[in-house]
Order: C-alpha cells, then sequence, then structure tokens
C-alpha cells in the first residue's frame, strides 16, 4: 500500500509520482431550460445526479406534460412514478395545487393503483419480461432507495438540501420522497415563471430564488483529491472480494472454512496497483525544477475516468468563468487539445470538506474593511458585492470612495455604494496560481503570452550555479520552500558541523538534529538534483530558516534562470523570427551550463537455454574496449564514456548448432563443451555521452531487492553530463518571450555600452509589438536599475510610493514588483535618472532607458540609442543535443520495409510528396530514384549495395 510522502507525492516502483486532483461535477440536483427547435418555447428538465447510482430526470415537453426517465431508459409519466411511490391521485392535485402542467399529466394518466404504475414502469424498463409487483417494487427500490446501490455523499445531500431549501440530515445518502415532490415542485415553478418558492435553510424559513444552473459554474463543480480517487478504488477492490467470498461460502465445505480459506486480498491489492500504475491522474512527477512539482500537485484536471474526456468537451467548459476568480487561474493551462480541461489552483485558494473550492475575503462591516478572513465558497460568494484589493481605503479603514468598484453575481463590474459592500479581496494577485504570480508586470503582459510565460518558467533547467532574479515579484522564497526542494530547519539552535552531505545543528531544547543533503541525484526528466550548503558552523538559525539550497534555488529563493545583459536591435539579420545572438562568455564562463543525469539498466535473466551473465569474458571483443570494465564486467566510476562504449559486460547463451565431424572429435578428446555465448553488453546509446557518477548492482540471492520473476541480477549506471549552452538550444523570459539560438558570438564582436561593458544577448525588437508582452520592456529598464542601484535626492513626486529605506540602493539590490500591484511607468523613469553613475561619473544610460550602443566589430557607434537592460533569461529543457539525429543505415518497419521513424527508434527522415516534387523540380532524377527505392523499401536493392 503506497505511502504519501512528506512532500506530497507516491514513489511507485522506484519513481516519484502524483496523484492529480479532478475537477468533477458535484452530485446534486440540476435545472436546466432549453429552447425547443420547433417553437420557441423553453423546456424545462432537472436531473438528480448521485455520487454513484442511477440518475432521474424530470423534464416538461412542449405539451406542458410532465415526464420521468429513470436511468435514462423512456420517458414516462410522472405521475405513475408518483403513484408507483405509493401517492393517490388526490394526494398529487394536493401537492401540486394550482400547477396545471401535473394536473394536464394527471388527466392523462389512466392508472389507478400503485402496483399497476409499478408494473407499468416495470414494462418499460424491461421490455419482454414477465412481470410480477414484487420485482418490480424491488426494481425501484434498488435504483433509488437502496443505499447499496445509490449514493447521494454528504456533498450531494448538501447540494439537495441548499437548492431545494429542506433540512435533511446530511447522513441521509439515498432519496426520499420529499426531495422527489421537491424538485418536482422547483420544475413545475419555473415552468410556471415563478420567482420564489417557501423554503427552509439552516432551520430558519426562507423565500428560494428559483434559478436554472450554470454546470460550469464552481458552486456545482468539485474536487475529487487523492483520498477519495483511492477510496473510490478501494471500493472497487472490496466488492470484488466480495463476491469472491460469496462464492467460496457456497461452494466450500461448512466444517473446513477459515477465514484465511474464504478472504483473498489480492483484488484489493491489485484495484489499487492499477489505480497508481495505469490511472490517467496517476502521472509521472514534473521534476524539471522546483516550480514544476509545486504546479504539478496543484494542478486541476477535469479529464480522467468520471470526467470528461478531450473530443467531447465543448468550447464552454474550457472556458474562464467568473466564479474561477480566486480559485482557477485563468492563465495557467496548457496549449493544445487539453486547453482549459487542465488548470491550476490559484495562490490562495483551499479546498473545503465538501470538495469545492474556497478563497479568502476581508470581510466589510458597515464600510469598514475589518481584518477578519472568510473563506467563501463560488455559491456563498454570489450573495455577496466584493470589492477589489486596491480599493483605496482611509487610516480607519474605511472605503475612501462613496462608490467603490467592485463586482457582483456573474462577474459584473460595476461602481456600489460603500455600505453595500460585505467583503473585499485579500491580495491582487489572489485569482492567479503561484507559477503565473511569479511574473513581473503581469499587468503589461497580454494573457496570451502570459500564458506561455507561466508554463515555460516549468521548463526551465536547473543551471551550475542558480540567480535568483534582480526583478521578482515577492513569492520566490514562499515558492521555493513550499516546493520542499530546500531543506528548512525542524528546530532553531547553532549550527555545530558543516559537511558536503549533511549538516548537524545543537538544538536549543538539548540534542542534536541531523540534516542530509541529496547530491547530485537524478530527477525524473534527466535533470541535476543537488542541494548546496548555505550555513557556517555557529550560525544561530531559527525554526523554517533554510539551511540548504535544492536545485534552481538561491539563497532559499526561487532562481530559475540568470539575470544578463540585454540590448533590443536587430544585428546583421541573424536575430530574425525570434532567433537569439549570445556572446562566448557566456559559454567560457558556464553560465547558462547545466548537468544532466541519465540512468541505463541491464537485467540478467533466466532463458529457455539457460542463464545470462553478467562478466567480464565477452567473446571477440577487444581488450582495449575491455579497460574501464572492473572484474565483475561492469564499468568503474570516473570513466569517460562514448557512443557505443561498454557499461556492462552480459552474456546470452546461444541455440545448440548442429556440430561438423571434426567439431565432434575434438569435444570428444578434450572432453569440452565450447562455450556458445552472444555478447549482449549494455552500451553507450548513439549521442550520449559523459561520466559515470554512480552504479548501482540488485542481486536476486540477496533476497531484499525485489527484481522482477526471471531476474537474477540488475545493473544500474548513472552517466552525468555537463551541457554547455549550445546554438540550437530554446532560451525564454518570463513573458512567454522564447526564441532558439541561432549564433553565439566572440564577446569582442558583441555590441558594447560606453565603458566598454560587452551585452551578454541580443533580442529582436519586433517580437515586442505583435506579441504585446510588454512587460519584458519595463523588467528590462527595472534589472538596469537593481543592478546599478539608486540614489533618490529630495522627494521628487513621482516617489511618493517609495518607503522612506528605499530612496536609496546599492548596486545589485533585488527588487520585487508584485503581480497587478507593480512599480509604475513614472516611477522607473525616475529611478532611471537616479542611478548610481560610473566611475567617470556618467550615467549610461537615460531616462527613455535606452543608450547609444557601439559595434564590437568596428568600434563603430549604431545610429539609433538602443534599449538595454537585465532580463532574467531561462534555458528550457528542449536542449539541442536530445534532439540532433542521423542515420546512415539502421532498422526497417517490419511491415512496409522502409525506415522506423523517429529519434527513440534511430529512424530516417520522411521524404514526402511535396519533397519528392521540389527534387521533380530540380531534375535530381538519379538523387530521386535512390531515395524512393534503396532508401526506401527495395530490398534487393539496397542488399546489393552495402
Amino acid at each position: 500500500f503506497p505511502l504519501m510522502t512528506p512532500k506530497g507525492t507516491f514513489v511507485i516502483n522506484g519513481t516519484e509520482r502524483v496523484v492529480v486532483s479532478q475537477l468533477v461535477r458535484s452530485p446534486g440536483v440540476y435545472f436546466e431550460r432549453q429552447q425547443e427547435k420547433t417553437s420557441d418555447k423553453d423546456i424545462y428538465s432537472a436531473r438528480v445526479i448521485p455520487s454513484r447510482g442511477a440518475w432521474l430526470e424530470f423534464e416538461i415537453d412542449k405539451r406542458d406534460q410532465v415526464g420521468v426517465r429513470i436511468d435514462r431508459k423512456r420517458k414516462q409519466s410522472v405521475t405513475v412514478f408518483l403513484k408507483a411511490l405509493g401517492l393517490t391521485s388526490e394526494e398529487i392535485l394536493e401537492e401540486f395545487k394550482g400547477y396545471s402542467s401535473i394536473e394536464l399529466t394527471l388527466e392523462k394518466d389512466a392508472i389507478l393503483t400503485k402496483e399497476e404504475a409499478l408494473k407499468d414502469i416495470y414494462r418499460k424498463l424491461r421490455p419482454g419480461e414477465q412481470v410480477a409487483a414484487e420485482a418490480a417494487r424491488a426494481l425501484l427500490d434498488n435504483f433509488y432507495f437502496n443505499s447499496k446501490r445509490y449514493d447521494l455523499a454528504k456533498v450531494g445531500r448538501y447540494k439537495i438540501n441548499r437548492k431545494l431549501g429542506i433540512d435533511a440530515p446530511l447522513a441521509d445518502s439515498v432519496l426520499t420522497l420529499k426531495d422527489i415532490l421537491g424538485t418536482i415542485k422547483y420544475l413545475v415553478a419555473l415552468h410556471d415563471n415563478q420567482t420564489t418558492l417557501p423554503g427552509v435553510r439552516d432551520g430558519k424559513k426562507i423565500d428560494l430564488r428559483l434559478d436554472v444552473d450554470d454546470i460550469d459554474h464552481f458552486g456545482n463543480r468539485r474536487i475529487r483529491a487523492v483520498g477519495e480517487l483511492i477510496q473510490n478504488q478501494v471500493r472497487t477492490g472490496l466488492s470484488r472480494m466480495e463476491r469472491v467470498v460469496r462464492e467460496r461460502m457456497t461452494t466450500q465445505d461448512i466444517e473446513a472454512i477459515t477465514p484465511q480459506t474464504l478472504i483473498n486480498v489480492r483484488p484489493v491489492v491489485a484495484a489499487i496497483k492499477e489505480f497508481f500504475g495505469t490511472s490517467q491522474l496517476s502521472q509521472f512527477m514534473d521534476q524539471n525544477n522546483p516550480l514544476a512539482g509545486l504546479t504539478h500537485k496543484r494542478r486541476l484536471s477535469a479529464l480522467g475516468p468520471g470526467g470528461l474526456s478531450r473530443d467531447r468537451a465543448g468550447v464552454e467548459v474550457r472556458d474562464v468563468h467568473p466564479s474561477h476568480y480566486g480559485r482557477m487561474c485563468p492563465i495557467e493551462t496548457p496549449e493544445g487539445p487539453n486547453i482549459g480541461l487542465i488548470g491550476s489552483l490559484a495562490s490562495f485558494a483551499r479546498i473545503n470538506s465538501f470538495g469545492f473550492i474556497e478563497t479568502p475575503y476581508r470581510r466589510v462591516v458597515n464600510g469598514v474593511v475589518t481584518t477578519d478572513i472568510d473563506y467563501l465558497t463560488a455559491s456563498e460568494e454570489d450573495e455577496y458585492i466584493v470589492a477589489q484589493a486596491n480599493a483605496p481605503l482611509t487610516k480607519d479603514a474605511h472605503f475612501a470612495e462613496d462608490r467603490v468598484l467592485a463586482r457582483k453575481k456573474g462577474g459584473e463590474v460595476d461602481l456600489f455604494p460603500h455600505d453595500e459592500i460585505g467583503y473585499m479581496d485579500v491580495s491582487p494577485r489572489q485569482m492567479v496560481s503561484v507559477g503565473t504570480s511569479l511574473i513581473p508586470f503581469l499587468e503589461h503582459d497580454d494573457a496570451n503570452r502570459a500564458l506561455m510565460g507561466a508554463n515555460m518558467q516549468r521548463q526551465a533547467v536547473p543551471l551550475l550555479r542558480s540567480d535568483s532574479p534582480l526583478v521578482g515579484t515577492g513569492m520566490e522564497g514562499y515558492a521555493a520552500i513550499d516546493a520542499g526542494d530546500v531543506i528548512t530547519a525542524l528546530g532553531a539552535g547553532v549550527v555545530s558541523e558543516v559537511a558536503a552531505d549533511a549538516v548537524t545543528v545543537q538544538l536549543d531544547a538539548g540534542g542534536t538534529q541531523e540534516y542530509f543533503l541529496r547530491k547530485f541525484d537524478r530527477a525524473n526528466q534527466g535533470t541535476s538534483y543537488n542541494n548546496r550548503v548555505i550555513v557556517n558552523a555557529g550560525d544561530r538559525i531559527e525554526v523554517g530558516e533554510v539551511i540548504a539550497d535544492g536545485p534552481a534555488t538561491d539563497n532559499g529563493e526561487l532562481a530559475l534562470g540568470k539575470n544578463l545583459l540585454v540590448a533590443f536591435m536587430p544585428w546583421e539579420g541573424h536575430n530574425f523570427e525570434d532567433a537569439i545572438i549570445l556572446s562566448q562568455n557566456l559559454v567560457k564562463d558556464d553560465v547558462l551550463s547545466s548537468i544532466h543525469i541519465e540512468e541505463y539498466e541491464v537485467d540478467a535473466r533466466d532463458t529457455k537455454l539457460g542463464k545470462e551473465e553478467i562478466t567480464r569474458d565477452l567473446p571477440n571483443v577487444s581488450p582495449d574496449l575491455l579497460a574501464d570494465l572492473d572484474e565483475r564486467g561492469i564499468i568503474r566510476i570516473g570513466a569517460e564514456v562514448r557512443p557505443g562504449d561498454i557499461l556492462v559486460g552480459k552474456v546470452t547463451p546461444k541455440g545448440e548448432t548442429e556440430l561438423s565431424a571434426e567439431e565432434r572429435l575434438l569435444r570428444a578428446i578434450f572432453n569440452e563443451k565450447s562455450r556458445e555465448v552472444r555478447d549482449t553488453s549494455l552500451k553507450v546509446p548513439h549521442g550520449e555521452q559523459g561520466t559515470i557518477i554512480g552504479v548501482k548492482v540488485f542481486d536476486a540471492q540477496d533476497g531484499d531487492d525485489e527484481l522482477g520473476s526471471g531476474v537474477n541480477q540488475r545493473v544500474v549506471v548513472f552517466i552525468a553530463q555537463k551541457r554547455k549552452i549550445t546554438e540550437g538550444d530554446k532560451l525564454a523570459g518570463r513573458h512567454g518571450n522564447k526564441g532558439v539560438i541561432s549564433k553565439i558570438l566572440p564577446a569582442e564582436d558583441m555590441p558594447f555600452l560606453a565603458d566598454g561593458t560587452p551585452v551578454d544577448i541580443i533580442l529582436n525588437p519586433l517580437g515586442i509589438p505583435g506579441r504585446m508582452n510588454f512587460g519584458q520592456v519595463l523588467e528590462t529598464h527595472l534589472g538596469w536599475i537593481a543592478k546599478q542601484g539608486w540614489k533618490v535626492e529630495g522627494k521628487p513626486k513621482w516617489a511618493s510610493r517609495l518607503p522612506e529605506e528605499a530612496h536609496s540602493a546599492a548596486p545589485g539590490t533585488k527588487v520585487a514588483t508584485p503581480v497587478f500591484d507593480g512599480a509604475l511607468e513614472q516611477e522607473i523613469e525616475g529611478l532611471l535618472d537616479s542611478t548610481n553613475p560610473t566611475r567617470d561619473g556618467d550615467r549610461l544610460i537615460d531616462s527613455t532607458g535606452k543608450t547609444l550602443l557601439f559595434d564590437g566589430r568596428s568600434g563603430e557607434p549604431f545610429p539609433q540609442p538602443v534599449s538595454v537592460g537585465y532580463m532574467y533569461i531561462l534555458k528550457l529543457h528542449h536542449l539541442v543535443d536530445d534532439k540532433i539525429h542521423a542515420r546512415s543505415t539502421g532498422p526497417y518497419s517490419m511491415i512496409t520495409q522502409q525506415p522506423l521513424g523517429g529519434k527513440a527508434q534511430f529512424g530516417g527522415q520522411r521524404f514526402g510528396e511535396m519533397e519528392v516534387w521540389a527534387l521533380e523540380a530540380y531534375g535530381a532524377a538519379y538523387a530521386l530514384q535512390e531515395l524512393l527505392t534503396i532508401k526506401s523499401d527495395d530490398i534487393l536493392g539496397r542488399v546489393k549495395v552495402y
């Protein structure tokens, strides 16, 4: 039974997995209005949806007849259904006095007794079977009134109580007559255009507002988290087990029965194993960097068993809904077929006991904003008017203006009198997810590009040396700690000993606490997971303080990339269409280098012809190739390997071949069996190389290693490689501004500033206006200000929001500009004028953020001033080394006899119809003939050539 780790993951078969929460339609009762196709009449329908069991649907058709559908079968008259439940015609008329549609339905209904009604229902549900009144009653009971077959769950009961205004206890998990009558009454009242009905809520009498339901509203969609998903699997496992037990009880001898003979636990174990191994919601954890892991655990998916499927999901389900505010991020969602079906939990959201998402609001009492915080679900929020977080307040927490900009039900924004406001947002970043809230100046970016920026931060590779951003949003520290990849102090004390892989703390409470670090482990995506100590012996630490950094963190802050000096200018056409030009310095100084670790394993199995063996003694292999193997035939740690090198020597027995007479004679004389074996060693695959950093050997004889059946030994080898940045790698900023490196120039050829500093990276300015992600330019200017430091003289008007201590700052000061509440344009302009001058007393960049750059090749100034500053650049996981691929001869498909496709299969490139036209137009007849015959599927031809 898998146990959840403290970080919220599961370890299944040695890999970390995450179970994603699922967004499903909540059980309850739903009312719908549809237009009839032929007439323009509104048709109303109601559905009672349980957590498990059969649906119950009511519908009023265009002839004003009320019908009922049981378990999605044929439609029947609702009065027959009510009579089957034991009501008489008089009781029905009494209950629905004044509703013409029910009276009409009753007139058309010829059935009088309960027995006849039950038989009629049975006939329609099971056509062609013999009808007995008893069977009919049992059928209806089993559908809706038997807790084994039907379960509303607490949440379904809660939703029905609220919708229909009844006060049934939450433990009632099956339908009652009251529910059914209430549903029908609500439906016919809607049909008669009534606006209210009397009802009860929380013990008080109220007037229910009648309304149809919006199924995409977050009051009607709930979260199924891990616990509930596993619980459902256990339930199916137990019901399978129950079947087996019942069978055995009937077949086995009463005297011989023991619990062991009856109960077989396998179905339960199998159900849980199957869920973790194959369910759509149990996913291989994204461990590219701490943010990727954190976001993966906070993901909400509408897909999966019991959810939607990609092809059936329309636009409405995928769209942003006003009730998502503060609950699900409107920005972070995949681009592609899953758009809108997979989302991310908003920054402050939490999930309540019913599975609905709640978001916090500050309570407003008589126009005074209190510090009390209430968490509201989407349905509760609809009852209030909510002001935004940055609504101006006076000193004594009153609203500064008489009319306040706020929103009401349905997301409509308007000006409201201050005494009508019930709640106020807690923070401007309440509506976005963690990933999105890490984008500075998000308010100046187009949503489509912000979506790409939020998604690409998750693909950033941890670099050799991490740098936290000069321009952050203030969320970096929280994100790093909550992701769980930094090591924080569990108790206060003094650091007594520091080693590379362990830290010992002398606790104030007495005793010591030891923290162990992971060094150069392989994360799921092949990136390096490495902890680095950031405290020294003798330091005093408090609870929660960061002791060691993880991958892509810097002093306990998230650090996904590097602060680089960028210039926005075209350069000889080499940065056309988002291409990027880099300085050779970044390669030389390992600024954008990362470590990648690959894992290779080989099993020695039992085969039909004998056992495979891991050995150094390989047939027909020259001793040079075995130089780095130890006496077991396993490569030594520290060896440098290239494609084709042997990692683990292994031989497999070959079938005995027919021996010639001479061989038989030699065998008889020397009595030796010449070992017939094949070399099946593990070799380094094509295009991979690096240094061996670890070897693990598992042996079936040791007993504690669980190897599969037929596996005697398993060897796992880890190869690490340092990848410097190179042409073809993909870089990106945090605003969705991505590009591929087209050229790496020597530093002396790069454009330089007036003081001789060469820029690190040249981006194309044409990538900005069309994409409307202007935040990157503001980030660049503010980055320059932060790098240079500043000193504000006097008390200018633009600096009114700056706190007193921020009127001057040393070079390299990190600044935070929170989402939707960041630095303003005039503040950035003012600070550009206040930056610290260079040694020569010059300010290189004026208040426009531009400067004169000089061409590194000629020393001439460029004709126009250029925007220069520091931008945070990420190196993404799309690395050219993993994608580059070439083939001369290789495997062919068995069916078509053409080369396979793709790098993983060592395949060829497709030469399609249009490529053939190109060669035809060019007249390259021989090249074309070769491509279409011997390089494709001409078997005889290719045998002759090779």
